[in-house]
């Protein structure tokens, strides 16, 4: 991969990272219920995705339109990694250093949320019951080793979804053996 690939996968990376942080800020300052709404985790998804394919797609233009798999996938991993970890790292410093109460209220909205959602599926009220206990018992989802984990994960299942667009952008130059 060359070098300005990588650089327009990196500068993509603090774009999106800068937009997920962002997110996060302004949801944290205005409005903390958001980051309950199973709708933004799907919007910000979306968003994620999104980048990653725009920086194959650059790289792909800066490569005279030809790609490698290889270099397709680096370009995407690359650019939702970064924009992953900025995030990720911007609500470890909200969470855990900045407003520790912040990550208990949004634990009780999480809740409350369940249980409207549960309740408007027709779940019994013995499963209701047993689902808040099981996230009452819970250890803080906003603690630093959960947010690790969690963005482990996503990384996993984002690099899945790299492959396959890697896969489906990858376009090498017929010379090539």
């Amino acid at each position: 991969m060359e070098q300005s690939t990588k650089s327009k996968a990196i500068n993509l990376g603090l774009i999106l990272g800068s937009i997920l942080a962002g997110i996060t800020l302004v949801s944290y300052a205005a409005y903390l219920e958001l980051l309950t709404k199973w709708w933004l985790g799907v919007f910000l998804f979306i968003v994620i995705i999104v980048f990653g394919t725009i920086s194959v797609t650059k790289a792909k233009q800066l490569n005279e339109g030809f790609i490698e798999f290889k270099d397709a996938f680096s370009a995407y991993f690359i650019t939702i990694a970064i924009g992953i970890i900025i995030s990720t790292a911007t609500s470890i410093l909200i969470f855990n250093v900045l407003d520790q109460e912040a990550a208990l209220q949004l634990k009780e909205m999480t809740i409350e949320a369940t249980v409207k959602m549960m309740k408007g599926f027709g779940a019994p009220a013995e499963s209701i019951s047993q689902t808040v206990d099981a996230m009452e018992e819970q250890k803080n989802q906003y603690s630093v080793g959960p947010q690790l984990q969690s963005t482990a994960i996503f990384l996993v299942i984002q690099s899945i979804i790299g492959l396959i667009i890697a896969l489906i952008m990858k376009k090498p130059k017929e010379n090539q053996i």
